[in-house]
């Protein structure tokens, strides 16, 4: 390390001089160690010193190299899962809910200054700390889970949001600076934090972190401790009481101590199960990298007399969640076991010191299960060294079973149980856990895995007593294809929206190829027919739909069906005996006899080579009796996703809409071009040219430009999935295309000036003006009357919409989801659509003007009214093509004659160009024979006309122009 500038007044400048240090070297090195302790000091705050000095002591030691690397060591300070207690204020709430799940994250980095001897290693550190709480949470659910669905095939559009960062509600972060203790594990920093509420407020924060972190590496050393504590005066709006904080600490040199390979006898196991250990990786590439909800089974109890693994809190735990903090060779595994009465934690674990366990397990090879001991947390509270791990008498075992049924959908079960006697108050009963169906990647290689139909011969003949035609020439998906999962929208016999998905499991004898977790097709054999008629096949699948609050956009009620029957290919009809587990309200176990297997489930799929406005059509129907206590109403779904085939489709069609749109804008830049040269050549007819249908014209150009200006200028980071993937072609397309459309509106502009400049002479020119407020007159009424058909239209679609955006239920209320495919027609868009009209009839005030004006004088080059004509009225020949030879339906992706911007139908694909050509061909004959050559003769007046000299210091001085004397 240099010393200061000015110290190197004691360095020697040439050999000659060395004799200076050598003359005085122990006044050298004390001034030296003063001067740095010094400097030290200038650079502590003062608030440091005040607040963390009895934490973390700074004193000025000399600087050593001799301390691991900064980078190895910070990461051991970093904890992602997390959790806190209070900071009401700082979240802008007067008493937060004790159920909702609380989050805190800490990342540091240390500077290369470091401090300290031998003995004291001190850090410098920069960290930061963020605390969450979700914006909203769901009420405890008895049944399912919150859906997550994933799309294949998507495409990134552009979705334009505001420049201007917002501080995301719900999850303040405070930036600070301090030093970590090596010796001591003590971590001391302050600094300061911002949070936003309701209605824009925000305040700031001056904070100091205190943490501690354990020397043992074994599960004892896995807990964080530490406190946030405010910094600002008790009287202030900022401060807030001490805020508790543990983290779960992931450090590399992590050291078992707990399972010795699952070899302790307490391993339980029954069943034929797979042994995972043979996956590519082994155990540890079976349980992916995220967390696994359980659902908990309690046995013949109810809540009075059922024992619980959770003490002293006020629900029942209905669900588990499972998450591995860190998995080594030959199957070891630190753990995390969550447990909640609720299945919705957004993307994190869980975690609560009061209802989470910490433990180890290992893979047992014998008995083919994954055995493991969890301990509990214990004196969570305001202090650095309260919270600690004990009572590690918690046993638990989890397995893979190799078959699989209707009956038995669960991939992974196993139980947890207590090792201690019953007279223990911490004592419990063995409990069972199931998860939902998957296929995780890591099994793809595992041999054994099997499914057993059960039900297939019911469904059989429910197929047969449907007497399905089968469709010449109509093509539908593959029973192995993508296109056989979905997400849908729900109705039901209440008329209860609702929001699912249907996941394939097994078709015929082999898993679905595209598992719900992973899009990445796993590498199984193709399915074969189940039987000698190769026209149907075994199927089984996975289906979960739940119903959303009004005051709860997340999960409130689910349910999961599992369902098995046959397909028909070649009738697209899929019929399924379904099964869904039914809880009591007064119990909160899952047994085998709750089972509901009276469900029939009938889906019809669309066909891929054929436009439909719904892909899949189904719905779900009790078999039972009405007086049955288990009998539902029927229930409705449908999706409007297309197919995978489409999809490949949309995105060629899209890059073609693409280099169409562009060619489209620079003919429109080369016709305007050609009628400014035309104007240039023929000063004098710009006075005949309407100054209305020029504006008509430049607005068109304008208004796109005004709402996509951002585009030309500014990346957005802001962006959202919408159906299809693409990269970046799409966006550099869309800033050429707003680029051109910027010449054509500059050109079309520019003569708009020159005509403008030429009426705005002398008062020979008011006939013109004359004309021109005649065809106003009579053009505006019309745009007017045409606008208000338009709004009177959009009501009454607005009002006919589909009963899935129609909720029968005052506490329900559409999310998002439903209106991704299910939405209303907004009036901006319709009113878009009704400017692409006008647009398109831009020559009705040129043949008004020369109606009034009775200009026979050629104003417009043919090549500017008809070819602009035909670029207005092609985008309505390519829909018409694109509705009979396209197979899919997606709108939203329509770049080329885009149904937002015109009016698009069979009907006005016709009536439009239709329209177009004869406007084209009443400007000819006016422009040829005059301009009231279009009305009866009787209506016809003479006009007398005389040549006059024009003074114009532009571009028509020393020319002439026709003027009209006739009284208009």
């Amino acid at each position: 390390m240099k010393p200061p500038k000015f110290l190197r007044l004691f360095y020697p400048k040439n050999h000659s001089k060395t004799h200076f240090l050598h003359l005085s070297p122990f006044l050298f090195f004390t001034f030296f160690i003063l001067l740095q302790a010094s400097l030290i000091h200038a650079e502590i705050p003062l608030e440091y010193i005040k607040h963390c000095n009895d934490v973390v002591p700074v004193s000025p030691a000399e600087p050593t190299t001799l301390f691991p690397s900064p980078t190895t060591v910070s990461n051991n300070l970093d904890f992602k899962i997390g959790y806190f207690s209070g900071g009401d204020s700082i979240f802008f709430q007067s008493n937060t809910t004790v159920d909702v799940p609380k989050a805190a994250t800490f990342s540091a980095q240390f500077s290369h200054d470091i401090f300290g001897s031998n003995k004291t290693r001190i850090y410098k550190v920069q960290g930061k700390l963020v605390l969450q709480i979700p914006k909203s949470f769901s009420l405890p659910s008895p049944n399912g889970g919150i859906l997550n669905p994933r799309r294949g095939l998507r495409r990134q559009f552009r979705i334009r949001g505001p420049k201007i960062p917002v501080i995301g509600r719900g999850a303040p972060s405070f930036s600070l600076g301090g030093f970590w203790s090596e010796s001591t594990g003590r971590l001391c920093m302050i600094g300061s934090g911002i949070s936003n509420g309701n209605a824009g407020k925000f305040r700031t924060f001056s904070v100091a972190l205190k943490l501690n972190y354990s020397n043992n590496f074994n599960v004892s050393g896995t807990l964080i401790s530490g406190v946030l504590q405010s910094l600002d005066s008790e009287h202030s709006s900022s401060y807030f009481e001490l805020v508790p904080i543990l983290g779960i600490r992931n450090s590399e040199n992590y050291e078992f101590s707990l399972v010795d390979n699952g070899k302790d006898g307490s391993c339980l196991s029954e069943g034929e199960n797979l042994d995972v250990n043979k996956a590519n990786g082994g155990f540890c590439s079976v349980i992916v990298q995220r967390k696994i909800r359980f659902e908990l089974d309690y046995g013949n109890c109810d809540q009075v007399n059922c024992s619980f693994v959770i003490k002293d809190v006020k629900f029942v735990p209905s669900f588990m969640f499972f998450k591995h903090i860190k998995c080594v060779d030959k199957g070891k595994m630190q753990v995390l076991l969550g447990f909640r009465n609720s299945s919705w934690t957004r993307n994190y674990f869980p975690f609560d010191p009061n209802t989470t366990l910490i433990g180890e397990g290992a893979w047992d090879e014998k008995k083919n299960s994954f055995c493991g001991v969890a301990c509990r947390i214990l004196k969570f509270g305001n202090s650095l060294n309260g919270t600690s791990i004990g009572d590690c008498s918690i046993k638990f075992s989890l397995r893979y079973p190799k078959v699989l049924s209707l009956r038995n959908r669960d991939s992974i079960v196993g139980k947890i149980w207590s090792d201690k006697n019953k007279e223990d108050p911490s004592y419990f009963d063995m409990i069972r856990f199931r998860s939902v169906w998957e296929v995780s990647p890591g099994l793809k290689n595992v041999p054994g895995l099997r499914y057993e139909y059960t039900e297939v011969d019911s469904a059989r003949r429910v197929y047969a007593s449907k007497h399905v035609a089968e469709h010449k020439g109509k093509t539908y998906p593959n029973a192995d294809s993508i296109d056989m999962r979905f997400d849908m929208s729900v109705i039901d016999s209440k008329g209860e929206p609702a929001w699912g998905i249907a996941n394939p499991m097994f078709v015929g004898a082999q898993p679905y190829k595209y598992q719900s977790y992973s899009l990445l097709p796993l590498s199984f054999e193709s399915a074969i027919p189940s039987n000698n008629d190769s026209r149907l096949l075994n199927i089984s699948y996975q289906i979960s739909y739940t119903y959303y609050l009004s005051n709860r956009p997340v999960l409130a009620q689910g349910f999961e069906i599992s369902a098995e029957g046959v397909y028909d290919r070649h009738t697209g009809v899929l019929c399924m005996v379904g099964c869904k587990h039914v809880r009591y309200k007064n119990h909160s176990s899952i047994k085998t006899d709750s089972l509901d297997c009276d469900i029939l489930v009938t889906i019809h799929f669309s066909p891929i080579n054929v436009a439909e406005k719904y892909r899949v059509k189904g719905t779900i129907e009790s078999t039972r009796i009405k007086s049955d206590p288990l009998y539902f109403g029927p229930i409705n779904f449908s999706t409007r996703s297309f197919y995978a085939g489409q999809a490949k489709e949309s995105i060629w069609r899209m890059d073609l809409e693409i280099t169409m749109v562009l060619f489209s804008n620079t003919l429109a830049c080369l016709f305007v071009g050609m009628q400014l040269f035309h104007v240039k050549k023929h000063p004098e007819v710009l006075p005949f040219i309407s100054v209305l249908m020029l504006v008509v014209l430049t607005l068109g150009h304008m208004i796109p430009l005004l709402l996509n200006f951002e585009a030309l200028f500014v990346k957005n980071s802001n962006q959202q999935n919408a159906f299809l993937e693409s990269g970046g072609w799409l966006e550099v397309n869309e800033i050429i295309v707003r680029a051109v459309t910027m010449v054509a509106f500059l050109l079309q502009f520019r003569l708009l000036q020159l005509t403008w400049s030429v009426r705005q002479g002398d008062d020979s020119r008011k006939g013109f003006w004359n004309a021109e407020k005649k065809a106003l007159y009579i053009s505006l009424p019309l745009y007017l009357t045409g606008g208000l058909i338009a709004w009177f239209v959009h009501r009454w679609k607005n009002s006919h919409q589909t009963p899935f955006l129609q909720p029968h239920h005052k506490r329900l209320r559409m999310v998002p989801y439903q209106n991704r495919f299910y939405h209303q027609t907004s009036f901006w868009t319709d009113f878009k659509s009704y400017g692409g009209l006008i647009l398109d009839g831009f020559l009705l005030p040129q043949i008004l003007f020369n109606i009034f004006s009775k200009s026979n004088e050629t104003a417009l080059a043919a090549s500017f009214y008809i070819g602009t004509t035909l670029v207005r009225l092609l985008p309505h020949a390519y829909d018409l093509y694109r509705a009979h030879s396209s197979s899919g339906y997606l709108d939203l992706s329509y770049i080329y004659a885009n149904h937002k911007m015109d009016f698009y139908s069979t009907a006005w694909d016709i009536i439009i160009p239709c329209g177009g050509l004869l406007f084209t061909i009443f400007v000819f004959l006016q422009q040829r024979y005059g301009g009231q050559y279009l009305l009866p003769k009787r209506f016809r007046k003479d006009a007398v006309y005389e040549k006059v000299s024009v003074d114009n210091s532009e571009e028509l001085q020393g020319e002439t122009v026709q003027k009209n004397f006739y009284s208009l």
